[in-house]
């Protein structure tokens, strides 16, 4: 077939015979990859007014970083831009109401605040530095919250006093170790051992008057130079902390130094990176429950844990000629990454109970546990349990009104799902082969609001249940998100479609019409006819059942023609791209149809490993990352070729960061099957990679060596016969540009050519600059070009 000169395609409009049916409008690389900004911004965070009138989001300005506030009148009319002397009265995202429903607290660049729902008045709590964070009301109608490691408390009346100050400090009233030197100076010399009696009994006397004056701020609670404080909770009634900690001593890890060499300053620089995955497990956590009035600490043993004992790897270290492990396996809570309990440490509202999520470092198993706050020790809630590995999504939890029964997300049927527990057996509240994300309890606890995908895995609505009833209270898919009004009657939506980025929408509770407020997309992109994708379902020849994708093709096919192909890969492998909501590859969607213009049938899969697919989907891969979704491609070519004129020996794929990695595994694996592939940001190796995301899916080199060379590339780059790309931005911090340099040396070692390397030294993980976007699909096309037509 005559390919069309390269200059064209580029640069000028795009028509073939084969799309005729298709937008008429021109497409242009230069414009696929432009700046964002002639799309048009998504609506980001949005949330709620204070009296339900209005609405607030954020965008970002054209041509800028900057992100500016927008106000959007519910009952209609436009948009406005809050101006820089409004924002003092704004309200933000992720409020917390008090029991009464009549006041909110919130936090807004770092400082809190309390808004009254009745007359709409607000009050600054704080004014500091230092970012306030964890806020939750007290027992007594006024608020906690936390600043660093010290904790503090509000109300009307009293204004804000210090509730608990947290020290990784010895205590200086610990007597010291015994030392014969020490002993024989104090005995032999009478005016060392008299000022040291004083000194001491100074200390006893202050602390017992701090103690018994209620006026004084509690003291410090010092739990000991050798540790480090990962987090911590105080009770609404601020007599109780709940506190992780780290071994001060705990070694994690050697960081990668990652050379940038264009740069500011003319010369070579370093920036630190993370470590590999098993070059040292994450720090295993300490517990501990504080009383702050005595600031005595006792630690919280997992002991009670069920199968907190059993290490599940076993037989893999023994396989290695390693030790198994001895005694109980270390946890860790998941913390929010600054010092804080996060989602990890729930009180009840009454302070009076405590809820932990607490993983296992290996996470193959996550308890909820409650504490016996007098003998200090975990009581077993529920146990969630996986051989492969425990999902990072789908662990919120909270408790009921009634300060004893706990709600929870699991996947122990397989999907996630609505639970609870009132301390006997958990029962389910939803259940189905779909999954609830993101749930929000009402008030009252009556019920619950949640995303679901009940009709297929990529439509997402709003739904709620109570008792057993679940009910779907939007119509019409691609909802991204919510938030629930002050009055809880009406739903606040992110609404997006596969060529509309997110944009602002309400729909009241009791259902009905999703109304959509905004529509900042450009005129520009608004005129082009795009091409709708077509959402099919490929039947598994491998086990699998469904493999759901996203099609695009022309309208009407040429009788007897046969279209060469291209598959995308997305990234990310827990990800879902299958969906009628906006894409994270909305640019790779502009050059579908760009390709379709040019005579390609172009699929995209959801590949095993995928988001939103359920449990047995996310885990096929468990030490044999690239198989069971190189099967699912070549089950999408197979029926490409049965139902849609593809041509079995005009295949190329593509894709980013794991869709690089698979991108390999295909041309490696299956040789003369891919003709071409594009490999971006690509592993190369898994034992290059991060541990908290590799190390659940193969679990470490040390121990399962097996599953490291099944999985890496570099083991299979000998059968490369076809045309490779490998594209990478030189200051990768999440995949190292070292992989594609591993993999180029051993592709030179190997004699290999059909390949070529392109280095963005000025590109991190995510591109951010249009020359570098264009670059590289240039690339990608005239690969394309070369290869398959």
């Amino acid at each position: 077939m005559r390919r069309l000169p390269l200059s064209w395609v580029l640069a000028c409009a795009l028509v073939s015979p084969a799309a005729l049916a298709q937008p008429a409008q021109p497409l242009t690389m230069e414009r696929i990859m432009a700046d964002p900004d002639w799309i048009g911004a998504p609506v980001e965070g949005a949330w709620w007014r204070w009296d339900g009138q209005a609405a607030y989001y954020t965008l970002k300005r054209e041509g800028s970083s900057v992100r500016e506030t927008w106000q959007q009148p519910l009952a209609g009319g436009a948009s406005a831009r809050v101006e820089d002397g409004a924002r003092a009265d704004l309200d933000a995202q992720n409020p917390i109401t008090d029991a009464t429903g009549t006041r909110m607290a919130f936090l807004r660049n770092g400082d809190l605040f309390v808004r009254d729902l009745r007359t709409g008045a607000l009050t600054q709590v704080t004014r500091t530095e230092a970012p306030e964070a964890q806020p939750q009301w007290s027992t007594t109608g006024g608020l906690v919250w936390r600043a660093g490691n010290d904790w503090f408390g509000w109300d009307a009346q009293r204004g804000t006093t210090q509730l608990a100050s947290l020290k990784a400090e010895d205590d200086p009233a610990k007597p010291p170790k015994d030392d014969d030197l020490r002993d024989r100076q104090l005995r032999m010399i009478e005016t060392l051992r008299v000022e040291r009696d004083r000194r001491d009994g100074l200390r006893t006397q202050n602390e017992t008057w701090r103690r018994s004056d209620a006026t004084r701020a509690p003291g410090p609670v010092f739990l000991g130079k050798d540790v480090t404080i990962a987090g911590s909770a105080l009770s609404p009634a601020g007599d109780r902390l709940i506190v992780a900690t780290t071994a001060k001593s705990g070694d994690e890890g050697r960081e990668g130094k990652m050379p940038r060499y264009v740069t500011e300053s003319g010369y070579e620089e370093f920036e630190d990176v993370r470590t590999r995955v098993g070059r040292n497990d994450p720090l295993p956590h300490t517990l501990w429950l504080v009383d702050v009035a005595s600031g005595q600490a006792r630690e919280l043993k997992t002991d009670t844990l069920p199968g907190i004992g059993t290490d599940p790897l076993a037989d893999l270290p023994r396989s290695a000629g390693k030790d198994a492990l001895k005694g109980n396996r270390p946890v860790r809570l998941e913390l929010d990454g600054r010092g804080g309990g996060g989602g990890a440490i729930r009180w009840s509202d009454d302070g009076r109970s405590v809820a932990l999520s607490i993983h296992s470092v290996d996470n193959k198993d996550r308890w909820l546990a409650t504490v016996d706050l007098a003998g200090a020790t975990l009581q077993n809630r529920d146990r969630l349990t996986d051989a492969a590995w425990i999902n990072w999504d789908f662990n919120e939890f909270g408790w009921l009104p009634d300060n004893r029964t706990l709600w929870f997300l699991s996947e122990t049927s397989g999907y996630s799902h609505l639970y609870l527990n009132d301390g006997g057996r958990s029962r389910a509240l939803t259940s189905g082969q779909w999954e609830v994300s993101s749930p929000v309890m009402s008030r009252d606890g009556s019920r619950f609001f949640f995303l679901c995908n009940q009709q297929w895995p990529g439509r997402y609505e709003v739904c709620s249940a109570s008792g057993g009833t679940v009910s779907e209270l939007t119509k019409t898919g691609g909802i991204e998100d919510f938030a629930l009004s002050p009055d809880e009657t009406r739903l606040l939506l992110r609404t997006s479609s596969s060529y509309t980025p997110p944009q602002l929408a309400v729909a009241d509770v009791a259902g009905g019409e999703v109304r959509v407020l905004t529509d900042t997309r450009t005129a520009e992109f608004k005129a082009h006819d795009w091409l709708q994708p077509e959402y099919v379902q490929i039947p598994s020849k491998h086990g699998a059942g469904t493999v759901w994708g996203k099609f695009y093709a022309p309208e009407n096919y040429e009788p007897g023609r046969k279209y060469p192909v291209v598959l995308f890969v997305h990234g990310a492998g827990y990800l879902q791209n299958v969906s009628d909501r906006y894409p994270n590859y909305f640019r790779e969607q502009m050059f579908h149809n760009l390709l379709v213009q040019q005579g390609y049938i172009v699929l995209d899969l959801d590949f095993r490993a995928s988001a939103g697919y359920g449990r047995d989907w996310r885990t096929a891969i468990y030490r044999q990352m690239g198989h069971p979704e190189l099967e699912d491609y070549l089950d999408g070519i197979d029926w490409l070729v049965d139902h849609h004129q593809a041509d079995r020996d005009r295949v190329g794929i593509y894709g980013g960061s794991y869709g690089g990695f698979m991108t390999f595994m295909a041309l490696f694996r299956e040789p003369g099957v891919f003709k071409a592939g594009a490999a971006l940001r690509p592993v190369t190796d898994w034992s290059q990679y991060n541990h908290a995301y590799t190390a659940n899916i193969l679990n470490t080199p040390d121990i399962d060596p097996e599953a490291y060379l099944k999985s890496s590339p570099m083991e299979y780059a000998d059968r490369l016969q076809d045309n490779l790309l490998i594209a990478h931005g030189m200051i990768d911090d999440n995949v190292f540009y070292k992989d594609s340099v591993m993999m180029a040396q051993r592709l030179i070692e190997l004699r290999k050519d059909k390949w070529e390397l392109a280095s963005y030294p000025l590109e991190r993980h995510a591109y951010q600059h249009p020359a570098s976007w264009y670059d590289q699909y240039r690339r990608i096309y005239e690969l394309f070009e070369r290869t398959l037509k």
